[in-house]
């Protein structure tokens, strides 16, 4: 069936990589996205490509649009309360085995907008919408909108709404956040308008004691900026800390900014300017680490894509693209069958994303609450990247043919096609 009626909901990187997929497999597809925003949200953190979605991103022929636009951080660099490095861990050069710093870092306004640029006049899109509810209806999904109170079917609703997914919840009959674990850590994200790295390409990660982390990120603006985050870590031990993160994030940006400056006015290092640089931010915005395994990926006519299915720690960029690429090749070898695109949908995903690390513990092994753990940890970076142990690990691992694991897909038989 190449005339596929598909609603999505969420116009950002998973719902914009499965659009610009599935147009390949089905030029006539008619797509509606409906986005709770009432514009684009081209604003966001770095994010990084890796595994299957760099094969993916070649293939679409993004890849030399994407590395035109990735912000130049070189690698991550620890240091002291000075400012002092204790240890640098280096990008690899390669992508087929990278370090915390990917070949393809990016902000995620950018590339959501390298995505979006090649379908946006040729999809439907509502803003300031979203769905109230849906029901399956035989081979259709009737879907009631919130604000119109509309009421239109389609052959497949694609819940691409986050890790918060209130389709989610719906399609499996329990509240969104059952399904999200907690990973003990919440960031803030915003724009520095000053260069605090002073023209470094380095990344700059700084510990202090109850778990306060000042990362920097460089920006390649000329106007001369800064990436900064604030992240607090927590530990089952620190619930009354984790409970005014949390009820912070629900009262809105103003409160957490509080909150922020309440908490890192001590914290040493470059506190005062990027505190400072937070409150004159024109992009705040805050969020937890969290994990999403749903235990399924669809019902009927509905189908999970990227955070609202998998959402994953280091590498849920990479997963939403894989996930778009995935269902619209499925849709494809399956001729537009829904019900057996979506089986083979969740026979491929599932499995991969179980197989994946969760990444619960890591933030709070690797950022000690007191000093004499940071300084242990310091000690053994140092130590690790000192020797080069880090990239004779890398290089071994490469030689030996260990890779980014990658997920296991069929050859889909896409259409020639010279542009999208």
């Amino acid at each position: 069936m190449s005339n596929l009626n598909i609603l999505i909901s969420g116009f950002g990187i998973a719902g914009g990589a499965f659009v610009l997929c599935m147009l390949r497999a089905y030029p006539d597809a008619k797509i509606t996205i409906v986005e709770r925003d009432p514009t684009l949200r081209l604003t966001g953190a770095s994010v990084d490509i890796r595994s299957s979605a760099v094969d993916i991103i070649k293939w679409l022929g993004l890849e030399p649009t994407i590395r035109e636009q990735t912000t130049n951080e070189q690698g991550l660099q620890f240091v002291d309360a000075n400012g002092k490095g204790v240890a640098t861990i280096g990008a690899t050069g390669n992508s087929d085995s990278q370090s915390f710093t990917s070949e393809y870092e990016i902000f995620r306004g950018a590339l959501a907008k390298i995505f979006i640029d090649p379908i946006i006049d040729r999809v439907t899109t509502v803003f300031d919408e979203s769905i109230d509810h849906f029901e399956q209806r035989e081979d259709k999904v009737r879907v009631t909108f919130a604000k119109s109170k509309d009421v239109k079917e389609y052959d497949l609703l694609v819940a691409a709404d986050g890790y918060r997914s209130k389709i989610r919840g719906t399609m499996l009959n329990t509240q969104p956040e059952e399904h999200i674990r907690d990973l003990g850590a919440h960031v803030a994200y915003f724009t520095i308008k000053k260069d605090l790295l002073q023209g470094a390409r380095l990344a700059k990660w700084y510990n202090a004691t109850n778990g306060r982390v000042i990362f920097l990120r460089p920006d390649p603006d000329p106007a001369g900026r800064t990436r900064g985050n604030l992240i607090m870590v927590t530990t089952n031990r620190e619930l009354k800390t984790r409970m005014r993160l949390d009820n912070a994030l629900r009262q809105g940006n103003e409160t957490y900014m509080a909150l922020m400056e309440e908490l890192f006015r001590d914290a040493g290092w470059l506190a005062p300017e990027v505190l400072q640089g937070m409150r004159e931010s024109d992009d705040f915005y805050s969020s937890p680490f969290g994990l999403v395994r749903s235990p399924k990926l669809h019902s009927d006519s509905v189908v999970l894509l990227g955070d609202a299915g998998y959402a994953t720690f280091g590498i849920g960029t990479s997963l939403a693209i894989i996930g778009g690429y995935v269902l619209a090749g499925e849709l494809l070898r399956h001729s537009g069958h829904v019900e057996a695109a979506l089986k083979g949908y969740g026979d491929i995903m599932q499995p991969h994303v179980n197989t994946l690390p969760s990444g619960e513990n890591m933030m709070q092994w690797f950022n000690p609450q007191t000093w004499w753990g940071i300084s242990i940890r310091n000690a053994i970076l140092a130590v690790a990247t000192g020797l080069k142990l880090d990239k004779l690990a890398t290089m071994a691992a490469s030689a030996l043919g260990f890779t980014e694991k990658k997920v296991a897909m069929p050859d889909y038989p896409w259409p020639a096609v010279e542009s999208i």
